[in-house]
Protein backbone atom coordinates (compact mmCIF):
# COMPACT_ATOMS: atom_id res chain seq x y z
CA UNK A 1 0.00 0.00 0.00
CA UNK A 2 2.68 2.35 0.71
CA UNK A 3 2.86 3.38 -3.58
CA UNK A 4 -0.68 4.28 -3.01
CA UNK A 5 -0.83 6.08 0.21
CA UNK A 6 2.08 8.04 -1.27
CA UNK A 7 0.60 9.16 -4.30
CA UNK A 8 -2.50 10.18 -2.78
CA UNK A 9 -0.46 12.17 -0.27
CA UNK A 10 1.34 14.18 -3.44
CA UNK A 11 -2.48 14.54 -4.92
CA UNK A 12 -3.71 16.48 -1.93
CA UNK A 13 -3.83 19.57 -3.44
CA UNK A 14 -5.75 18.41 -6.32
CA UNK A 15 -8.08 16.31 -4.31
CA UNK A 16 -9.08 20.15 -2.32
CA UNK A 17 -9.00 21.63 -5.66
CA UNK A 18 -11.51 18.80 -7.22
CA UNK A 19 -13.65 19.34 -4.22
CA UNK A 20 -13.88 23.01 -4.34
CA UNK A 21 -14.76 22.85 -8.25
CA UNK A 22 -17.57 20.32 -7.60
CA UNK A 23 -19.07 22.45 -4.39
CA UNK A 24 -19.14 25.78 -6.54
CA UNK A 25 -21.97 23.44 -8.62
CA UNK A 26 -25.84 24.43 -6.82
CA UNK A 27 -27.02 20.53 -7.06
CA UNK A 28 -30.39 22.03 -4.85
CA UNK A 29 -32.64 19.22 -5.81
CA UNK A 30 -35.59 20.22 -4.04
CA UNK A 31 -35.53 24.03 -6.38
CA UNK A 32 -36.90 23.27 -9.71
CA UNK A 33 -34.93 26.48 -10.84
CA UNK A 34 -31.67 24.49 -9.73
CA UNK A 35 -32.50 21.85 -11.98
CA UNK A 36 -29.75 22.60 -15.05
CA UNK A 37 -27.19 23.04 -11.86
CA UNK A 38 -28.29 19.36 -10.40
CA UNK A 39 -27.46 17.86 -14.34
CA UNK A 40 -23.75 20.11 -14.04
CA UNK A 41 -23.55 18.01 -11.05
CA UNK A 42 -23.62 14.88 -12.77
CA UNK A 43 -21.99 15.36 -15.72
CA UNK A 44 -18.59 17.13 -13.41
CA UNK A 45 -18.94 13.39 -11.79
CA UNK A 46 -19.27 11.75 -14.99
CA UNK A 47 -16.01 13.67 -16.33
CA UNK A 48 -14.21 12.66 -13.43
CA UNK A 49 -14.61 8.82 -13.53
CA UNK A 50 -14.30 8.89 -17.83
CA UNK A 51 -10.89 10.41 -17.24
CA UNK A 52 -9.82 7.62 -13.78
CA UNK A 53 -11.12 5.17 -17.24
CA UNK A 54 -13.67 4.08 -15.52
CA UNK A 55 -17.19 2.21 -16.84
CA UNK A 56 -20.01 5.37 -16.33
CA UNK A 57 -22.79 5.93 -17.47
CA UNK A 58 -25.85 8.44 -16.86
CA UNK A 59 -29.21 6.67 -15.51
CA UNK A 60 -32.32 8.85 -16.40
CA UNK A 61 -34.87 8.56 -13.81
CA UNK A 62 -38.24 11.05 -13.76
CA UNK A 63 -36.46 13.55 -12.06
CA UNK A 64 -32.99 13.80 -11.56
CA UNK A 65 -30.69 11.24 -13.21
CA UNK A 66 -28.13 8.78 -11.61
CA UNK A 67 -24.50 8.11 -12.15
CA UNK A 68 -23.38 4.34 -11.73
CA UNK A 69 -19.55 4.08 -12.83
CA UNK A 70 -17.47 0.70 -12.18
CA UNK A 71 -14.01 -0.72 -12.18
CA UNK A 72 -12.64 -4.28 -13.78
CA UNK A 73 -14.38 -7.19 -12.19
CA UNK A 74 -11.75 -9.28 -9.82
CA UNK A 75 -12.91 -12.86 -9.91
CA UNK A 76 -13.04 -14.39 -6.65
CA UNK A 77 -12.72 -10.97 -4.84
CA UNK A 78 -15.78 -8.96 -3.03
CA UNK A 79 -17.77 -6.59 -5.16
CA UNK A 80 -18.01 -3.09 -3.30
CA UNK A 81 -21.29 -0.82 -4.03
CA UNK A 82 -20.52 2.79 -3.37
CA UNK A 83 -23.47 4.80 -2.82
CA UNK A 84 -23.65 8.90 -1.93
CA UNK A 85 -25.24 11.81 -3.63
CA UNK A 86 -24.65 14.81 -5.78
CA UNK A 87 -27.69 16.63 -4.61
CA UNK A 88 -27.45 19.33 -1.93
CA UNK A 89 -29.87 21.20 0.58
CA UNK A 90 -31.51 24.63 0.08
CA UNK A 91 -29.18 27.33 1.74
CA UNK A 92 -31.73 29.36 3.55
CA UNK A 93 -31.68 31.69 5.61
CA UNK A 94 -29.01 32.75 3.32
CA UNK A 95 -28.38 35.67 5.56
CA UNK A 96 -26.68 34.10 8.20
CA UNK A 97 -24.15 32.55 6.16
CA UNK A 98 -20.64 34.47 6.78
CA UNK A 99 -19.28 33.46 3.13
CA UNK A 100 -21.45 32.65 -0.23
CA UNK A 101 -22.58 28.73 0.03
CA UNK A 102 -21.36 28.48 -3.37
CA UNK A 103 -18.25 29.78 -3.27
CA UNK A 104 -16.27 27.48 -1.15
CA UNK A 105 -14.30 29.20 1.80
CA UNK A 106 -11.24 27.95 3.37
CA UNK A 107 -11.34 28.95 7.18
CA UNK A 108 -9.51 27.72 10.16
CA UNK A 109 -9.07 24.59 8.55
CA UNK A 110 -12.57 23.71 7.43
CA UNK A 111 -13.81 24.34 4.01
CA UNK A 112 -17.03 26.29 3.90
CA UNK A 113 -19.72 25.58 1.36
CA UNK A 114 -23.47 23.46 1.04
CA UNK A 115 -22.99 20.17 0.13
CA UNK A 116 -19.37 20.19 1.88
CA UNK A 117 -20.25 17.04 4.39
CA UNK A 118 -23.39 16.46 3.01
CA UNK A 119 -22.53 14.37 0.46
CA UNK A 120 -20.16 15.61 -1.68
CA UNK A 121 -16.83 15.81 0.30
CA UNK A 122 -17.79 12.67 2.13
CA UNK A 123 -18.57 10.84 -1.55
CA UNK A 124 -15.59 12.15 -3.00
CA UNK A 125 -13.21 10.53 -0.75
CA UNK A 126 -13.90 6.94 -2.28
CA UNK A 127 -13.91 8.51 -5.90
CA UNK A 128 -10.68 10.13 -4.90
CA UNK A 129 -9.19 6.57 -3.99
CA UNK A 130 -10.37 4.48 -6.31
CA UNK A 131 -9.30 7.21 -8.89
CA UNK A 132 -6.06 8.05 -7.52
CA UNK A 133 -5.69 3.67 -7.12
CA UNK A 134 -5.87 2.98 -10.96
CA UNK A 135 -3.90 6.25 -12.21
CA UNK A 136 -0.84 4.60 -9.93
CA UNK A 137 -0.83 2.15 -12.39
CA UNK A 138 -1.53 -0.79 -9.27
CA UNK A 139 -4.63 -3.08 -9.75
CA UNK A 140 -7.43 -2.54 -7.33
CA UNK A 141 -7.58 -5.61 -5.32
CA UNK A 142 -11.38 -5.68 -5.40
CA UNK A 143 -14.19 -4.36 -8.07
CA UNK A 144 -16.04 -0.87 -6.53
CA UNK A 145 -19.17 0.31 -8.33
CA UNK A 146 -20.68 3.79 -7.80
CA UNK A 147 -24.13 4.54 -7.63
CA UNK A 148 -24.10 7.99 -7.04
CA UNK A 149 -27.88 9.93 -6.89
CA UNK A 150 -29.26 13.05 -7.64
CA UNK A 151 -32.11 12.98 -4.94
CA UNK A 152 -31.52 11.54 -1.62
CA UNK A 153 -31.95 14.68 -0.36
CA UNK A 154 -35.87 14.47 -1.64
CA UNK A 155 -36.44 11.15 -0.43
CA UNK A 156 -34.67 8.56 -2.93
CA UNK A 157 -38.31 8.51 -4.50
CA UNK A 158 -36.78 7.30 -8.19
CA UNK A 159 -33.56 5.07 -7.10
CA UNK A 160 -36.33 3.39 -4.52
CA UNK A 161 -38.45 2.51 -7.16
CA UNK A 162 -35.43 1.34 -9.69
CA UNK A 163 -33.92 -0.14 -7.54
CA UNK A 164 -35.23 -3.86 -8.16
CA UNK A 165 -34.63 -3.29 -12.04
CA UNK A 166 -30.66 -2.32 -11.24
CA UNK A 167 -30.31 -5.56 -8.66
CA UNK A 168 -28.52 -7.49 -11.22
CA UNK A 169 -26.20 -4.80 -12.33
CA UNK A 170 -25.67 -3.61 -8.37
CA UNK A 171 -25.14 -6.86 -6.99
CA UNK A 172 -22.29 -6.73 -4.17
CA UNK A 173 -21.50 -8.04 -0.95
CA UNK A 174 -21.41 -4.99 0.78
CA UNK A 175 -22.54 -1.44 0.46
CA UNK A 176 -19.74 1.79 1.54
CA UNK A 177 -21.70 4.86 2.47
CA UNK A 178 -19.99 7.88 3.91
CA UNK A 179 -23.00 10.08 4.58
CA UNK A 180 -22.85 10.49 8.85
CA UNK A 181 -19.97 11.42 10.70
CA UNK A 182 -17.59 10.35 13.50
CA UNK A 183 -18.46 9.92 17.02
CA UNK A 184 -16.71 13.27 18.13
CA UNK A 185 -13.71 15.15 16.89
CA UNK A 186 -10.81 12.82 16.86
CA UNK A 187 -12.48 10.08 18.00
CA UNK A 188 -14.03 8.38 14.56
CA UNK A 189 -16.64 5.75 14.18
CA UNK A 190 -18.89 3.16 12.63
CA UNK A 191 -22.29 3.97 11.79
CA UNK A 192 -24.52 0.35 12.47
CA UNK A 193 -28.21 1.78 12.67
CA UNK A 194 -29.54 4.78 10.91
CA UNK A 195 -32.96 6.26 12.39
CA UNK A 196 -35.96 6.20 9.44
CA UNK A 197 -38.42 9.20 8.89
CA UNK A 198 -41.73 10.03 8.09
CA UNK A 199 -42.77 13.62 6.93
CA UNK A 200 -45.61 15.88 6.37
CA UNK A 201 -47.51 19.12 5.43
CA UNK A 202 -50.68 20.10 7.66
CA UNK A 203 -53.00 22.53 5.79
CA UNK A 204 -55.80 24.22 7.69
CA UNK A 205 -58.24 26.39 6.44
CA UNK A 206 -60.56 28.89 8.38
CA UNK A 207 -62.44 32.03 7.18
CA UNK A 208 -62.91 32.37 3.15
CA UNK A 209 -60.40 35.40 3.85
CA UNK A 210 -58.47 37.21 6.20
CA UNK A 211 -60.45 38.80 8.36
CA UNK A 212 -59.95 41.89 10.77
CA UNK A 213 -59.05 40.41 14.63
CA UNK A 214 -61.19 43.25 15.92
CA UNK A 215 -63.98 43.08 14.19
CA UNK A 216 -64.12 39.15 13.99
CA UNK A 217 -61.64 38.04 16.85
CA UNK A 218 -63.88 35.75 19.11
CA UNK A 219 -66.24 34.99 16.61
CA UNK A 220 -64.73 32.52 14.37
CA UNK A 221 -61.50 29.82 15.45
CA UNK A 222 -57.95 31.23 14.01
CA UNK A 223 -55.74 28.74 11.45
CA UNK A 224 -53.05 30.09 13.55
CA UNK A 225 -54.08 28.77 17.15
CA UNK A 226 -55.96 25.89 16.06
CA UNK A 227 -52.31 24.97 14.20
CA UNK A 228 -50.46 25.41 17.33
CA UNK A 229 -53.40 23.65 19.04
CA UNK A 230 -52.67 20.54 17.13
CA UNK A 231 -49.18 20.88 16.42
CA UNK A 232 -48.50 20.76 20.42
CA UNK A 233 -51.34 17.89 21.18
CA UNK A 234 -48.76 15.79 19.74
CA UNK A 235 -45.80 15.63 22.32
CA UNK A 236 -46.06 16.56 25.88
CA UNK A 237 -43.47 18.57 28.19
CA UNK A 238 -41.42 15.59 28.40
CA UNK A 239 -40.66 14.85 24.97
CA UNK A 240 -43.19 11.96 24.99
CA UNK A 241 -44.74 11.63 21.63
CA UNK A 242 -48.77 11.71 22.25
CA UNK A 243 -50.29 9.92 19.58
CA UNK A 244 -52.12 6.64 20.35
CA UNK A 245 -49.59 3.27 19.37
CA UNK A 246 -46.74 5.25 18.32
CA UNK A 247 -44.88 2.94 20.44
CA UNK A 248 -46.29 -0.19 19.75
CA UNK A 249 -43.26 -1.07 17.51
CA UNK A 250 -40.73 0.43 19.22
CA UNK A 251 -37.66 -1.62 20.25
CA UNK A 252 -36.00 -1.14 23.59
CA UNK A 253 -32.20 -0.73 23.74
CA UNK A 254 -30.77 -3.68 25.11
CA UNK A 255 -28.42 -3.94 28.51
CA UNK A 256 -25.40 -3.82 26.77
CA UNK A 257 -25.87 -1.08 23.83
CA UNK A 258 -26.52 1.28 26.49
CA UNK A 259 -23.54 -0.04 28.67
CA UNK A 260 -21.18 0.48 25.37
CA UNK A 261 -22.64 3.53 24.55
CA UNK A 262 -22.25 4.94 28.45
CA UNK A 263 -18.74 4.11 28.32
CA UNK A 264 -18.22 6.77 24.70
CA UNK A 265 -16.82 9.88 25.87
CA UNK A 266 -19.39 11.68 26.31
CA UNK A 267 -19.96 15.68 27.67
CA UNK A 268 -23.59 16.86 27.51
CA UNK A 269 -22.47 20.22 28.26
CA UNK A 270 -20.01 20.53 26.18
CA UNK A 271 -22.69 18.94 23.39
CA UNK A 272 -25.15 21.51 24.29
CA UNK A 273 -22.72 24.44 23.88
CA UNK A 274 -20.91 23.10 20.54
CA UNK A 275 -24.86 23.82 19.23
CA UNK A 276 -25.83 26.94 21.00
CA UNK A 277 -27.95 26.16 23.68
CA UNK A 278 -27.92 26.64 27.43
CA UNK A 279 -29.21 22.71 28.33
CA UNK A 280 -30.80 19.66 26.71
CA UNK A 281 -34.00 18.31 26.36
CA UNK A 282 -35.43 15.25 25.52
CA UNK A 283 -37.29 11.67 26.31
CA UNK A 284 -36.83 11.07 29.78
CA UNK A 285 -34.73 8.74 31.10
CA UNK A 286 -32.69 8.59 27.80
CA UNK A 287 -29.29 9.88 27.81
CA UNK A 288 -28.93 12.17 24.61
CA UNK A 289 -26.89 10.02 22.39
CA UNK A 290 -29.90 7.39 23.17
CA UNK A 291 -32.42 9.89 22.89
CA UNK A 292 -30.78 10.90 19.33
CA UNK A 293 -29.65 7.58 17.64
CA UNK A 294 -31.94 5.08 18.72
CA UNK A 295 -35.96 6.88 19.86
CA UNK A 296 -38.21 8.08 18.44
CA UNK A 297 -39.37 11.76 17.75
CA UNK A 298 -41.68 14.35 16.75
CA UNK A 299 -40.38 18.04 14.91
CA UNK A 300 -41.96 20.99 13.55
CA UNK A 301 -39.88 21.95 10.78
CA UNK A 302 -41.59 25.01 9.76
CA UNK A 303 -44.54 27.07 10.30
CA UNK A 304 -46.24 29.91 8.19
CA UNK A 305 -49.48 31.48 8.95
CA UNK A 306 -50.84 35.50 8.75
CA UNK A 307 -48.70 38.09 8.11
CA UNK A 308 -44.85 37.90 7.64
CA UNK A 309 -43.89 41.50 6.78
CA UNK A 310 -42.49 44.44 8.74
CA UNK A 311 -44.65 46.22 11.01
CA UNK A 312 -48.45 45.07 12.41
CA UNK A 313 -51.11 44.06 10.59
CA UNK A 314 -53.87 42.57 13.26
CA UNK A 315 -55.80 39.69 11.04
CA UNK A 316 -57.00 36.31 11.63
CA UNK A 317 -55.50 34.85 8.65
CA UNK A 318 -57.50 32.94 6.33
CA UNK A 319 -54.95 29.63 6.87
CA UNK A 320 -52.10 27.92 8.44
CA UNK A 321 -50.01 25.18 7.55
CA UNK A 322 -46.71 23.39 9.06
CA UNK A 323 -44.50 21.04 7.73
CA UNK A 324 -43.49 18.06 10.52
CA UNK A 325 -41.32 14.78 10.62
CA UNK A 326 -41.19 11.78 12.74
CA UNK A 327 -37.68 9.63 13.26
CA UNK A 328 -38.43 6.67 12.97
CA UNK A 329 -36.57 3.94 15.13
CA UNK A 330 -35.76 -0.27 13.49
CA UNK A 331 -39.54 -1.72 13.67
CA UNK A 332 -41.39 0.95 13.17
CA UNK A 333 -43.44 1.58 9.91
CA UNK A 334 -44.07 4.48 8.20
CA UNK A 335 -47.65 3.92 7.25
CA UNK A 336 -48.45 2.89 10.35
CA UNK A 337 -47.49 5.71 11.86
CA UNK A 338 -49.74 7.93 9.45
CA UNK A 339 -52.62 5.79 10.08
CA UNK A 340 -52.31 6.81 13.97
CA UNK A 341 -51.36 10.66 13.12
CA UNK A 342 -55.08 10.50 10.75
CA UNK A 343 -56.74 9.12 13.81
CA UNK A 344 -54.80 11.40 15.93
CA UNK A 345 -55.73 14.71 14.31
CA UNK A 346 -59.32 13.83 13.60
CA UNK A 347 -59.54 13.46 17.40
CA UNK A 348 -57.71 16.41 18.16
CA UNK A 349 -58.85 19.46 15.55
CA UNK A 350 -60.08 22.52 16.86
CA UNK A 351 -63.87 23.28 15.58
CA UNK A 352 -64.91 25.87 12.97
CA UNK A 353 -61.87 24.79 10.55
CA UNK A 354 -60.90 22.72 7.80
CA UNK A 355 -57.75 20.80 7.52
CA UNK A 356 -55.96 18.45 4.61
CA UNK A 357 -52.44 15.88 5.95
CA UNK A 358 -50.65 15.69 2.97
CA UNK A 359 -47.97 12.88 3.52
CA UNK A 360 -44.74 13.34 1.85
CA UNK A 361 -42.03 10.90 2.29
CA UNK A 362 -41.12 7.70 4.76
CA UNK A 363 -38.72 5.31 5.34
CA UNK A 364 -38.20 2.52 8.23
CA UNK A 365 -34.50 2.27 10.15
CA UNK A 366 -32.00 -0.29 10.04
CA UNK A 367 -29.83 -1.67 11.59
CA UNK A 368 -25.81 -3.27 9.98
CA UNK A 369 -24.65 -6.62 11.08
CA UNK A 370 -21.56 -5.44 13.38
CA UNK A 371 -20.22 -9.14 13.32
CA UNK A 372 -19.93 -9.00 9.63
CA UNK A 373 -16.47 -9.67 7.96
CA UNK A 374 -16.25 -6.02 6.42
CA UNK A 375 -17.21 -4.17 9.28
CA UNK A 376 -13.70 -5.54 11.13
CA UNK A 377 -11.93 -4.80 7.29
CA UNK A 378 -13.32 -0.86 7.96
CA UNK A 379 -12.28 -1.32 11.64
CA UNK A 380 -9.02 -1.93 10.80
CA UNK A 381 -8.58 0.64 7.54
CA UNK A 382 -10.13 3.24 9.93
CA UNK A 383 -8.04 3.20 12.40
CA UNK A 384 -4.88 3.00 10.09
CA UNK A 385 -6.02 6.27 8.68
CA UNK A 386 -7.25 8.26 11.25
CA UNK A 387 -5.05 6.68 14.45
CA UNK A 388 -7.52 5.95 16.78
CA UNK A 389 -9.78 2.87 16.90
CA UNK A 390 -13.58 3.44 16.00
CA UNK A 391 -16.63 3.01 18.27
CA UNK A 392 -19.93 1.74 17.01
CA UNK A 393 -22.81 3.92 17.58
CA UNK A 394 -26.12 4.67 15.33
CA UNK A 395 -27.08 8.06 13.77
CA UNK A 396 -30.18 9.90 14.40
CA UNK A 397 -30.94 10.79 10.43
CA UNK A 398 -32.01 9.15 7.73
CA UNK A 399 -30.55 7.48 4.29
CA UNK A 400 -34.18 6.29 3.69
CA UNK A 401 -32.19 3.95 0.42
CA UNK A 402 -29.96 2.07 3.00
CA UNK A 403 -32.57 -0.37 4.36
CA UNK A 404 -33.74 -0.67 0.64
CA UNK A 405 -30.00 -1.98 -0.47
CA UNK A 406 -30.33 -4.25 2.14
CA UNK A 407 -33.92 -6.31 1.16
CA UNK A 408 -33.36 -5.69 -2.38
CA UNK A 409 -29.38 -6.83 -2.75
CA UNK A 410 -28.78 -8.59 0.33
CA UNK A 411 -26.11 -7.64 1.10
CA UNK A 412 -24.08 -5.75 4.34
CA UNK A 413 -24.19 -1.99 4.75
CA UNK A 414 -20.73 0.03 5.85
CA UNK A 415 -22.04 3.06 7.25
CA UNK A 416 -18.54 5.31 7.16
CA UNK A 417 -18.74 8.61 8.49
CA UNK A 418 -16.01 11.18 7.83
CA UNK A 419 -17.72 14.18 9.18
CA UNK A 420 -18.01 15.94 12.83
CA UNK A 421 -21.51 16.92 14.44
CA UNK A 422 -20.60 20.91 13.63
CA UNK A 423 -20.62 20.52 10.20
CA UNK A 424 -24.02 22.33 10.54
CA UNK A 425 -25.37 19.71 8.10
CA UNK A 426 -28.32 20.93 6.33
CA UNK A 427 -27.71 24.46 8.09
CA UNK A 428 -26.12 27.55 7.09
CA UNK A 429 -22.12 27.70 7.07
CA UNK A 430 -22.41 23.66 6.60
CA UNK A 431 -18.76 22.58 6.32
CA UNK A 432 -15.77 19.98 6.41
CA UNK A 433 -12.88 20.01 8.28
CA UNK A 434 -9.95 19.53 5.48
CA UNK A 435 -7.81 17.28 7.45
CA UNK A 436 -10.92 15.09 7.82
CA UNK A 437 -11.52 15.02 3.99
CA UNK A 438 -7.83 13.69 3.33
CA UNK A 439 -7.74 11.06 5.87
CA UNK A 440 -11.25 9.89 4.71
CA UNK A 441 -9.44 9.33 1.36
CA UNK A 442 -6.42 7.17 2.93
CA UNK A 443 -9.42 5.63 5.01
CA UNK A 444 -11.01 4.63 2.08
CA UNK A 445 -7.98 2.97 0.11
CA UNK A 446 -6.97 1.40 3.02
CA UNK A 447 -10.35 -0.23 3.09
CA UNK A 448 -10.10 -1.65 -0.38
CA UNK A 449 -7.21 -3.35 0.52
CA UNK A 450 -8.58 -4.82 3.44
CA UNK A 451 -11.31 -6.21 2.01
CA UNK A 452 -9.19 -7.60 -0.85
CA UNK A 453 -7.39 -9.69 1.88
CA UNK A 454 -10.75 -11.64 2.42
CA UNK A 455 -10.57 -15.47 0.93
CA UNK A 456 -12.91 -15.96 -1.56
CA UNK A 457 -15.28 -18.46 1.11
CA UNK A 458 -15.34 -15.18 3.83
CA UNK A 459 -16.28 -12.49 0.81
CA UNK A 460 -20.10 -14.06 0.89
Amino acid sequence: MSSILNALEKDSDRHLDDLVQWLRIASVSSDSSRKSDVARAADWLMDKFRGAGLAVELVPTQGHPMVIAETAPVPGAPVVVVYGHYDVQPVEPLDQWISDPFDPTVRNGNLYARGATDDKGQVLTHVQSVCDWIANGEPLPIQVKFLIEGEEEVGSENLERMLPDLADRMACDCVVISDSGQYSDGQPAITYGLRGIATYELRIDGPSQDLHSGSFGGAVMNPAIAICHVLSSMVDKTGRIQIPGYYDDVVDLVASEREAWQNLPQDEAAFADSIGVKELFGETGYTADERRWARPTFDVNGITAGHQGEGVKTIIPATASAKFSFRLVPNQDPTKITAALEKHLADHMPPGVRYQLSPDHGAPGMLADTNSRYMAAANTAIEMAFGKKPVLIREGGSIPIVTRFQEVLGCDCLLLGWGLSDDNAHSPNEKFRIADYHRGIRASALLWDQLGKLQPSESK
